[in-house]
């Protein structure tokens, strides 16, 4: 393990392994660099790159300086790759693609971007999580109602049926991983803030966003999540669209698949 400082003093951990150009794995709510999937891709990517996969904040060995601010994130990931050399391949996942993103257009020094299913609402007549979405799960937390909100977090924000978390309850490692990072639940729910209400995407925000972007989608991913991932392809200045059977991320990870992707994407021509 490794320890970076991000710049309000919060101590960042993260995994390196491998060689070549760095690559910044961003992991996704519930995730976190010893999560199995991410374990298994960083590894397969170790391959080819030196593989930079960190704990985000209040998660697995890093700090968690309150209060938190979704600027403190991106400050996280520019620690992150300035640990790395001062520029980086990204892949984020989910509202960790969203993460990427909106550092990206702050201006982090990133050479070329992934961005895996992030869970933009962009049809008015696709699935949308509550009004107060926001608010409610971070009143839970607050609470200490930590089971509750990830049941909330996973039916009514990433649209899972109730059974799905009834058997997540059951598979104890699985359901003790999930309780361990539940209270950054409101920190993800506060990345995805305005993007939730089923309104096109703002491209004039993303006009910075220049560099080389991958947006990746799962063919069997729910519809919301290829709408928004195939609307931001065409709203970003420089970004082609992949889908493919088995990039949904949804249910476990093929990293085997990502992986392979990314290989082409990040080392190919352009």
């Amino acid at each position: 393990m490794h320890i970076t400082t991000s710049k309000d003093g919060t101590k960042i951990a993260y995994d390196r392994e491998g060689q070549g150009p760095a690559l910044i794995l961003v992991a996704g709510a519930f995730s976190y660099r010893k999560f199995p999937g991410q374990v298994e891709l960083a590894k397969l990517l170790s391959q080819h790159f030196t593989v930079y996969n960190y704990d985000r904040r209040g998660r697995g060995d890093s700090g968690d300086t309150q209060p938190y601010e979704t600027e403190r994130e991106f400050e996280d990931l520019q620690a992150m790759i300035d640990e790395a050399g001062g520029s980086a391949y990204v892949w984020g996942l989910s509202s960790g693609a969203v993460l990427a993103l909106q550092a990206a257009a702050r201006g982090a020094k990133i050479t070329k971007l992934v961005l895996h299913e992030p869970p933009f609402v962009v049809k008015a007549t696709d699935r949308r999580a509550p009004k107060d979405f926001v608010q409610h799960v971070t009143k839970l937390i607050a609470a200490n109602q930590r089971a509750e909100a990830i049941k909330y977090f996973m039916t009514q924000g990433m649209g899972a049926p109730s059974f799905v978390v009834s058997m997540m309850r059951m598979m104890r490692s699985v359901w003790s991983n999930l309780m361990a990072v539940a209270h950054t639940l409101p920190y993800d729910a506060a990345l995805l803030d305005g993007y939730f209400e089923g309104k096109p995407l703002p491209r004039e925000v993303w006009r910075t966003v220049t560099m080389p972007t991958l947006v990746l989608e799962g063919i069997e991913s729910p519809a919301s999540l290829r709408h928004g991932a195939q609307e931001l392809a065409d709203v970003l200045p420089n970004a082609q669209l992949l889908s493919k059977k088995g990039l949904g991320h949804t249910k476990k990870l093929n990293a085997k698949l990502i992986s392979m992707a990314l290989k082409d994407f990040f080392l190919g021509g352009k």
